[in-house]
């Protein structure tokens, strides 16, 4: 039987704001207060797994061992068919920059623009289809874990369209659907996206 989650604080175990916003209106009707790791402080923990789950795991416990309060963390991430899945667990790094002074940075951007520079490669007739995948870890300070994953399947369209959502998601067409996640207002693409499912999963497991 899983453990069920009580309201009261829960740490969000991410620095993407843009990831802790969608997380944060997802938890809203369930008497959750939410904070993310970065408003706390916490240190991020190096994602040295090369599945969804073991890297969400692994940042799930860091926070919850670091602030005594149950975490929940989300690791996510596009799969290129025609790539072999690639980008996967490390579609964060593919938008890894280096900024001036050596500062680190994300550029999304470019790393839209790499994977369909390697599209492009493989010629005109490319199998466009991905899918976003998402797997969340809910963890206990006592090391009890919970895992749940949810995926949306889609094709990549170019050039990038639209100005909401983040990170792939202006390159991302989901299927039966005319606007990118990036068109889409917020409400929509929580009702489709590969983050929703997953967290009707939980839901329905631990409330």
């Amino acid at each position: 039987m899983t453990r069920k989650l009580i309201p009261g604080r829960l740490v969000i175990a991410s620095h993407n704001e843009g990831k802790v916003r969608e997380i944060t209106a997802l938890l809203g009707p369930y008497g959750v207060a939410p904070v993310s790791a970065g408003a706390l402080g916490l240190p991020e923990p190096e994602e040295t797994g090369t599945t969804f789950a073991q890297n969400a795991a692994l940042k799930a416990l860091a926070s919850a061992t670091a602030s005594g309060l149950p975490a929940l963390a989300d690791d996510s991430g596009l799969e290129v068919a025609a790539l072999g899945g690639r980008p996967g667990v490390y579609t964060a790094d593919w938008a890894e920059r280096q900024w001036f002074e050596g500062e680190k940075g994300r550029d999304w951007y470019m790393a839209m623009g790499k994977v369909e520079g390697l599209l492009c490669e493989i010629g005109p007739d490319v199998d466009r289809s991905a899918a976003f995948v998402c797997t969340l870890c809910l963890a206990w300070p006592d090391g009890e874990t919970a895992l749940f994953e949810g995926r949306a399947e889609g094709s990549l369209v170019w050039p990038p369209r639209g100005t909401m959502g983040f990170g792939y998601d202006p390159v991302f067409l989901p299927h039966g659907a005319e606007l990118t996640f990036a068109e889409m207002a917020p409400e929509a693409k929580h009702a489709i996206s590969h983050r929703a499912e997953a967290f009707n999963k939980l839901v329905a497991a631990l409330f």
